[in-house]
């Protein structure tokens, strides 16, 4: 115990002693999703002037980055994300946030591989150390052993009310791997559960409980739709369900708490809901704290297919941007504007595909509007140009609005056409078809059912 108290005090820092450490040219990797590092990035910021060509990585961060602010030429600094929050989408519109394409489950490999630039300096944020001289890495385990374990330099932000969240492994580290510590304490940023689903969401949401069986295993995310499935799985009779997750959200506690999910059908992880990261209100990160009904892995683990579909009946649900009449599904960009990232939308869909008695799925609202109010389809003939295609047609799943559901999956791409465009909305399906025939997808019995 003294030995490692006496480790600690020797490497404790104020923020800005700690990023003095950061040179020109250097990379800097942050932690990611609610864990972002605000102390070590306010004291970074400080820097403008000092460095040149510093390059700075993290993952959807909750907070907009203080370097940015601090240094919108960019002489200093250039941040760059592996997935936009919404901070980082309006970054990139200014020209002050580059994405980096990839597949999130793949991050550690090519951290630790050198695919990826090699981190110079690590700034994660983690919990205050336990009586072992472990700090955890809280709701983000995400790939930040990875960076660890290949940084020149690791500079921890423990923070006071980061909760500190089991794990099956890499999700804590130790003193000795660490070069300094800073210390530091405020909540973590909220993300408000969504309440308002639309009349498309609930609509979608049931055609999705309906293929939900007893003992399945669920992945969802955030927005307006998982909530209204897990409320209604929350209502349902529904029982003995699993969770394996790339994020907790705060509608998981709902569904623990009245007995929806118990994991006691999970072929791994038996009894824990298992997640990468997690995002959501206060009472979702208090609830993590020291839980033993969850675990968190590394990304690589998480969202790995093939450890996926060791549980049966794993039930992948995702939302996308728009699909075409091929069965493209573009998740992440509409044209050159960036909106979120490639994650790990494949990943369980391929998961799920191989899980026995698996279903996965890709859901979206039929339509949206842009300014002034116009309606526009989301399924289009073709995908915009330069958006990207996050799942291939190969890959294509079921896929649901709020007008039913469509297998795509061993379909021509005729077929695909007729049962895509039954799914749009009917103010748009005559245009559909007729594009349908300009592309040569429409045959004399083609019908929509």
């Amino acid at each position: 115990m003294g030995t490692f108290i006496d480790e600690y005090k020797s490497k404790l820092r104020t923020p800005d002693e700690a990023v003095k450490v950061v040179k020109s040219g250097d990379w800097v990797y942050l932690s990611h999703f609610a864990m972002f590092p605000q102390a070590l990035d306010e004291a970074l910021s400080k820097r403008v002037g000092e460095v040149n060509d510093v390059m700075v990585r993290g993952v959807c961060a909750t907070v907009s980055p203080k370097i940015c602010a601090a240094d919108p030429e960019k002489k200093s600094f250039t941040y760059h994300s592996g997935y936009f929050s919404g901070h980082e989408r309006k970054l990139g519109e200014k020209g002050l946030c580059y994405y980096i394409p990839g597949n999130y489950r793949n991050s550690p490999t090519f951290v630790r591989n050198g695919a990826f630039y090699p981190p110079n300096v690590a700034m994660i944020q983690v919990t205050t150390p336990d009586n072992n001289g472990y700090f955890n890495f809280g709701t983000a385990a995400s790939y930040a052993k990875a960076i660890c374990e290949m940084a020149d330099i690791v500079i921890l932000e423990a923070n006071d009310q980061a909760p500190w969240v089991y794990g099956g492994e890499q999700e804590s580290i130790h003193i000795s791997e660490v070069d300094y510590v800073v210390e530091a304490s405020y909540p973590l940023p909220i993300l408000p559960t969504a309440l308002n689903a639309t009349d498309a969401e609930r609509a979608i949401a049931a055609f999705l409980v309906e293929e939900i069986e007893d003992g399945s295993c669920l992945q969802f995310g955030i927005g307006g739709m998982p909530t209204t499935i897990a409320k209604m799985i929350a209502d349902s009779d529904l029982k003995d369900l699993g969770i394996h997750s790339e994020m907790a959200a705060t509608t998981f506690i709902d569904l623990i708490e009245k007995g929806k999910v118990n994991g006691s059908k999970k072929n791994i992880d038996r009894y824990k809901t298992v997640f990468t990261f997690s995002m959501g209100e206060k009472k979702l990160y208090d609830y993590l704290d020291r839980n033993p009904a969850f675990a968190t892995y590394p990304v690589d683990i998480t969202n790995d297919p093939a450890r996926i579909a060791l549980n049966d009946k794993q039930i992948s649900i995702n939302n996308t941007v728009e699909i075409d009449l091929y069965g493209q599904i573009s998740s992440e960009s509409s044209g050159i504007k960036q909106i979120s990232g490639t994650g790990g939308q494949m990943d369980f869909t391929m998961g799920a595909f191989q899980s026995k008695g698996g279903k996965p799925f890709i859901c979206l609202s039929s339509t949206t509007t842009h300014g002034g109010g116009q309606l526009i389809s989301r399924i289009v003939p073709t995908i915009k140009t330069f958006s990207a295609v996050t799942t291939p047609r190969t890959f294509a799943p079921t896929v649901v609005t709020e007008y039913g559901k469509a297998k795509l999956t061993g379909k021509s791409t005729w077929k695909r056409a007729e049962m895509l465009i039954g799914l749009a909305h009917p103010d748009f399906r005559d245009d559909l078809i007729k594009a349908a025939q300009d592309q040569n997808l429409w045959t004399r019995t083609s019908k929509i059912s």
